[in-house]
């Protein structure tokens, strides 16, 4: 009976990998690819730009766009109309601005919000469940949700909202998932504060002076702050060109680290964009958290592009910093090519790939120039000066309001850029695109198949606890070499060239071995101790073998 159970449980697993590379497979016939990754062009209208985008434990992305500046190019589900009194073009709308993307069967179908969610912010909660927070106009304090479907109807979910859930004004804000399951919300346009959801305690609003601080006037370059949990609790929060260690239960600032050396904006609409470093040594006495910063423009880009015209070349450094030393200095390394409005995404293999944007100018309406259609590994374990690894070109400019998040299956899908007020398609220099991308690392590429694992065990949606040891079974048709990595990745919500919540923590290895002469192996690691390493919630973890990650498997921590 056992030998049965276990061979239909390969059984499962090997026909759900299959099912879902079979459009992978597909859509590879028809790509571009050169000395580092590979380009698919999955679908060229998806009647939106997407502005925001989110995975969730579905393997169906969210994605939506603001909802005052007239029709999109796909219409409200069940030919729907909604009253629009704040837009612009048309007061009443029956188009969609947010859509579902299913990853498996490369499909759409439209959302209805009812309010507007223009350069907003958001992350998943414990339960998986899309929280959204603020935007414009009559959206600024509003608190949206989005459930996942768990029943298999790809129609039966959408967006639910919440009324003045918020006490402050939440426009070009940032949010982060806290170690009990709330998510704080920092700053936005003229909010030097931050707020709790769900509202648990009072008061409802907290001073921040550090953002009042990190204020350039009109250029501001203190917005969409790049907020990170520290392993103690506390909340790394970067602005403009610096940055504070603050614990928000008691509102006081515990650490304040230097400026980046140059003291160049980093924070929009100086957009660069940032991310933690994989954390490793989970078990240690003191973990090592390290943030990376990279791009931006030099100060006062803004206001040169918005008011003559003038496009300053953006940065071309990253600044490199251990939040948790004793001294903490920034490390400064040189880039490829200057960008601004680029994102970071972690990928599974512990490397970050910077992806979109362009090389002078800002973010901002019409202001961005020069796309950088080249993405660029960073190697965070090599030395200073041969971290970065320029990859193969995209055909498409990504420029402002441009996303990038990571699936499942190791790829990162590209999406949006509209640098105008409307949609506009013809006659300028960065049309609105309303298309999706996937750029494949080149981990995917057919040589490496025979050293892909394919994960057997823990199956899909399982629960797993803090502090506990994770058997992980896989199989792998080629060598495996020891110690195989095990990591996970928290979804982020990606807008505005940062990705909220992104999280990847490699797992302290315990013991390896092969299950008989099979090609069967077992690595049992330790799951994180605290939700102070790893908020609670949905996970995806993969297993790599020599920088050859899996399929990511979804488990939740609790």
């Amino acid at each position: 009976m056992a030998t049965q159970a276990t061979t239909q449980i390969l059984s499962d697993v090997v026909n759900r990998h299959l099912r879902y590379f079979a459009l992978f497979l597909l859509l590879s016939c028809h790509v571009a690819s050169g000395g580092g990754g590979t380009w698919q062009f999955l679908l060229g209208n998806v009647g939106i730009s997407a502005m925001h985008s989110q995975l969730l434990h579905n393997d169906r992305v969210i994605m939506f766009d603001r909802s005052n500046f007239g029709p999109s190019n796909i219409s409200l589900p069940n030919r729907k109309c909604r009253d629009s009194p704040n837009d612009i073009v048309s007061k009443r709308d029956c188009t969609a601005h947010s859509i579902e993307y299913d990853v498996a069967l490369n499909r759409i179908r439209p959302l209805t919000i009812q309010s507007n969610t223009w350069c907003s912010s958001g992350g998943v909660t414990p339960d998986g469940t899309l929280l959204q927070t603020g935007g414009d106009k009559e959206g600024e304090r509003k608190v949206r949700l989005f459930s996942p479907c768990h029943n298999n109807i790809f129609d039966s979910c959408d967006w639910t909202e919440i009324d003045n859930g918020l006490n402050a004004r939440r426009w070009y804000a940032s949010n982060h998932v806290l170690p009990d399951g709330r998510q704080i919300i920092v700053g936005g346009r003229a909010q030097f504060n931050f707020e709790f959801f769900p509202k648990t305690i009072a008061p409802n609003l907290y001073t921040l002076p550090f953002l009042l601080e990190t204020s350039d006037g009109e250029d501001e370059n203190n917005l969409y702050p790049y907020v990170f949990l520290n392993n103690d609790g506390n909340l790394f929060i970067f602005a403009n060109n610096r940055a504070i260690l603050l614990d928000y239960s008691k509102n006081t600032v515990v650490k304040r680290y230097p400026e980046i050396p140059g003291g160049d904006p980093r924070s929009y609409p100086s957009t660069g964009s940032a991310v933690l470093l994989p954390i490793k040594n989970l078990e240690a006495a003191i973990v090592e958290l390290e943030v990376l910063v990279c791009g931006g423009a030099p100060k006062g880009s803004y206001s040169l592009a918005f008011r003559n015209n003038t496009f300053v070349k953006a940065l071309d450094t990253c600044a490199r910093i251990n939040i948790n030393d004793p001294n903490p200095q920034w490390v400064v390394e040189k880039m490829p090519r200057a960008r601004v409005m680029g994102d970071m995404t972690l990928l599974p293999d512990g490397h970050v790939l910077l992806i979109n944007g362009g090389s002078s100018g800002t973010a901002g309406w019409e202001l961005g120039r020069e796309p950088v259609l080249n993405p660029v590994l960073y190697h965070p374990d090599k030395p200073v000066g041969s971290r970065f690894e320029v990859q193969n070109a995209n055909a498409i400019p990504r420029m402002y309001h441009s996303t990038a998040i990571l699936l499942r299956d190791g790829r990162v899908l590209v999406g949006g850029s509209n640098p105008h007020e409307f949609y506009n398609f013809t006659g300028v220099l960065f049309p609105t695109e309303l298309s999706l991308e996937a750029f494949s690392p080149s981990y995917l590429e057919p040589q490496y198949s025979s050293l892909r694992p394919m994960i057997v065990d823990p199956r899909p949606q399982s629960t797993i606890n803090y502090g506990r040891v994770l058997r992980v079974r896989f199989l792998v048709t080629g060598r495996v070499k020891s110690p195989v990595k095990v990591t996970m990745m928290y979804p982020s919500f990606n807008t505005h060239s940062f990705s909220m919540n992104q999280r990847l923590l490699v797992l302290d290895h315990i013991f390896s071995s092969r299950l008989g002469f099979s090609s069967f192996y077992e690595v049992r690691v330790r799951t994180p101790n605290s939700p102070n390493l790893a908020p609670p919630g949905y996970y995806m973890v993969f297993v790599v073998n020599q920088d050859i990650p899996s399929v990511g498997v979804w488990v939740r921590l609790q």
